[in-house]
């Protein structure tokens, strides 16, 4: 775990600017497209203990999708998924000396945030199409378009907020355990990030199957009960 909490700029071309979190992002999402392209050319009927546990996380993810979406499993999970395996990734990688977690740094969880903003009207337009998602703005009253418009602006700063400060204030506790008693105490520091990390992962991944499940479905509740 790096002691040096903020990130470091790596390369710059006017105000094109390029950090060491936004270039690891960057290599993560490659990385993982790379495994996950590797993991499933060759699944057998007969799978072996990495197979099975693989389908036994994707089962567990489509599960939660289903729960919330269950007649839109094949377009949501995907995205939802995808969201899951890269913030694992992303917040356990800086468990290794000299790497640092991207989501502690503001524009790449506003980035993520800014996924989950566009993705709900992405699903909801699919879902009902234009007209039928965009009539839910002015429903029951057109006077609540304003707030309708503001909630979800202000959701989606408090998504990125919430995990850049909880992934911030865990690397802002171990650097001032560590420099309180230097390496005497490494590994409640190392298993508090490793939960911290599933757990942050989790909630970001939930909140924005919530939202999108949102989306979906207050327009069918209205076309339902008319």
């Amino acid at each position: 775990m790096d002691t040096n909490i903020f990130p470091r700029l790596i390369w710059q071309w006017g105000p094109v600017q390029i950090t060491d979190t936004l270039a690891l992002s960057v290599v993560l999402t490659l990385v993982l497209g790379c495994c996950g392209w590797v993991l499933t050319r060759n699944l057998k009927l007969d799978p072996g203990p990495l197979q099975a546990a693989l389908e036994g996380s994707v089962l567990a993810m489509e599960n939660a999708v289903r729960d919330l979406v269950p007649q839109h499993v094949s377009q949501v999970a995907p995205f939802i998924m995808g969201l899951w395996w890269f913030l694992l990734a992303a917040n356990l990688i800086g468990l290794i000396p000299g790497l640092e977690s991207p989501t502690r740094d503001l524009s790449i969880t506003s980035a993520l945030a800014f996924l989950v903003f566009l993705s709900v009207p992405w699903f909801g337009i699919r879902s009902h199409g234009l007209k039928g998602y965009l009539s839910h703005y002015v429903k029951p009253f057109p006077f609540l378009l304003p707030f309708h418009i503001v909630g979800e602006i202000t959701r989606t700063v408090a998504l990125a907020v919430r995990l850049f400060g909880n992934m911030m204030s865990l690397d802002l506790v171990a650097l001032i355990f560590l420099l309180l008693a230097g390496f005497l105490v490494p590994v409640p520091i190392l298993m508090l990030h490793l939960v911290e990390a599933l757990v942050q992962a989790y909630i970001f991944g939930m909140l924005a199957l919530v939202y999108i499940a949102g989306g979906i479905q207050s327009q069918t509740r209205r076309e339902f009960t008319q």
